[in-house]
C-alpha cells in the first residue's frame, strides 16, 4: 500500500545546547513532546533551521534518532539527509530509513553551482537507489537551483522521489512546478519552506510547509493552516499577517537562526548558545532583538510582555480567551513541576 501523500506542518525543529555545546538531549526530547502536543503535523530534523553543517554526520544521525525514539510514531518525520556527496547522502538514506521515517529531504548540491543537467544526475542516482522516500529540497540562496524540468523529469522517473520542498518564496515558481508535476503524479507533495507566504502557497495548492516559525509557534502556524484549508480567509489572512511581523523580526534582526533560538528561548526552553561564535556587538543586538519578540509573543498570550511593556500594536491578532488560560495554565503548570 502506497505511502500517504505529505500533508501538514512539518516542523524544522531546533537543537539545544548543554554548556559545552553538546547535543542537550532531555530538552531536546522536552521541546519534541511540547511540538506534538500543540499540533504540528511532523516533525523536520536536520535542516537549516536544525543547523545541519554545524554538526557531524555522527551527530545528525543522533539527533534524528532522538526525535524518532521520543515520537514514537505520533507524527511523521521528514528528516534532513543532505550530505557533501551521492554516497554519504545514500549511507544516511539507509540508517534513516532504518529509523522508520517517512521520508528524507535532500537539498540540491551545494558549494559547486552544477547545470541542470547535473542536478538532475545528482538526484536520479539518489532516486534510483534510496530505501526511503525522497523529497526534493529546493533552495536557490545556498544551493544549486532545481527548475521545473528538472522537478517534472524525476517525478516522472523515479516512483521513490515523492515531494519537493521550495524555500524560494515564489509563488509563480511553485505553480509551475504544481501545472507541470501533479497531472501524472497525483500523489507527488508540495511543500513551502517560506513562512512569509505560507497562506497564498496554501491557497494555489501547496500540500503544507516546513516553516521556521512553526517551532516557535506551531499553536499560530497550526491554526493559519486549518482556517486557509477551512476557506476562513478573513482570519487566515489576520494571522498570515501576524506571522509575516514574527518572521520578519527573527529571520532579518540576527544571524540565522539566533532569532528563532532567541525566541524558543521565550518559550520556555533552555536554547544554550549556538555553534557559530558571536561578537560582543551581536550578542547585544539579539538581547535587543528578544524585547521586540517577547512583544510579538505576549500579543498572542505566549508569554508575558518585557520589563517596560510593549508598544501598542492595533492590527495585532489577539488570542481568544481560551487560548489565553490554556497557556497561562500550561506555564503554572511547568512552574510548579521546578518548584518554582
Amino acid at each position: 500500500m502506497p505511502n500517504q501523500r505529505l500533508q501538514g506542518i512539518f516542523t524544522p525543529n531546533l537543537v539545544p545546547y548543554t554548556s559545552d555545546g553538546s547535543i542537550n538531549e532531555e530538552e531536546l526530547r522536552r521541546y519534541i513532546d511540547w511540538l506534538i502536543e500543540r499540533g504540528v503535523h511532523g516533525l523536520y530534523p536536520n535542516g537549516s533551521t536544525g543547523e545541519f553543517t554545524r554538526f557531524t554526520p555522527e551527530e545528525r544521525r543522533r539527533i534524528a534518532a532522538i526525535i524518532a525514539d521520543q515520537t514514537r510514531g505520533r507524527v511523521p518525520i521528514l528528516a534532513g539527509a543532505a550530505e557533501a556527496n551521492v554516497k554519504e547522502t545514500l549511507a544516511a538514506c539507509e540508517y534513516y530509513a532504518s529509523l522508520g521515517v517517512r521520508a528524507v529531504a535532500i537539498v540540491a548540491p551545494f558549494y559547486y553551482k552544477l547545470s541542470p543537467a547535473s542536478v538532475y544526475a545528482y538526484f536520479k542516482e539518489i532516486g534510483d537507489n534510496t530505501p526511503v522516500d525522497v523529497t526534493l529540497y529546493n533552495i536557490p540562496m545556498f544551493a544549486s537551483p532545481i527548475d521545473v524540468p528538472t522537478v517534472q523529469r524525476l517525478s516522472e522517473e523515479c516512483e521513490r522521489i515523492v515531494a519537493i520542498k521550495d524555500s524560494s518564496g515564489e509563488i509563480p515558481h511553485m505553480i509551475r512546478m504544481i501545472q507541470a508535476v501533479r497531472p501524472n503524479r497525483p500523489d507527488f507533495a508540495f511543500l513551502t519552506g517560506w513562512d512569509a507566504a505560507l497562506m497564498p502557497m496554501l491557497l494555489v495548492g501547496c500540500d503544507g510547509g516546513t516553516n521556521a516559525s512553526s517551532g516557535v509557534v506551531p499553536e499560530l502556524t497550526r491554526k493559519l493552516y486549518d482556517t486557509t484549508l477551512h476557506g476562513d480567509l478573513e482570519a487566515a489572512r489576520r494571522l498570515q499577517y501576524d506571522l509575516v511581523r514574527l518572521f520578519d523580526a527573527m529571520i532579518y534582526s540576527a544571524e540565522f537562526p539566533e532569532g528563532f533560538r532567541a525566541a524558543v528561548g521565550l518559550r520556555g526552553f533552555n536554547m544554550g548558545h549556538g555553534r557559530q561564535p558571536m561578537s560582543s556587538e551581536q550578542r547585544t543586538d539579539l538581547e535587543t532583538l528578544s524585547n521586540e519578540l517577547q512583544c510579538h509573543l505576549a500579543a498572542h498570550g505566549f508569554t508575558d510582555q518585557p520589563i517596560g511593556g510593549c508598544p501598542v500594536d492595533p492590527n495585532a491578532v489577539i488570542a481568544d480567551t481560551a487560548e489565553v488560560s490554556a497557556i497561562v495554565q500550561s506555564v503554572l503548570a511547568e512552574l510548579k513541576r521546578r518548584g518554582l
